[in-house]
């Protein structure tokens, strides 16, 4: 899946990138012959001063033909962010497959 990743408040190495990536190709076993219109990530620092606490945020924006698929994940480790976000897109993903299908 070709996705859009944008980060703010910190920089995006090629690390996080990849990491990204590799948790969004996941999703393809779920998304089956549906082909994705876009897919935009925004993974974020919410402050520059907090060092404790849900720091990170990751959001993901899976534009499908007829809705757009949302979700949003706050977390105190990038890396979980990520995760949990991804984990909770699979049953969005499967829902709308089987709403489509009873159409």
């Amino acid at each position: 899946m070709q996705a859009n990743i944008k980060a703010n408040n910190f920089e995006l190495t090629p690390a996080i990138k990849s990491y990204v990536e590799k948790k969004l190709n996941m999703l393809d076993k779920y998304l089956g012959s549906i082909v994705p219109i876009s897919c935009d990530v925004e993974v974020e620092r919410t402050t520059r001063h907090h060092w404790k606490g849900d720091v990170f945020r990751a959001e993901i924006n899976l534009e499908l033909p007829g809705e757009l698929l949302r979700i949003e994940k706050v977390e105190p480790n990038l890396y979980k962010a990520i995760e949990k976000a991804k984990d909770r897109l699979a049953p969005m993903i499967v829902k709308y497959k089987e709403k489509k299908q009873k159409c």
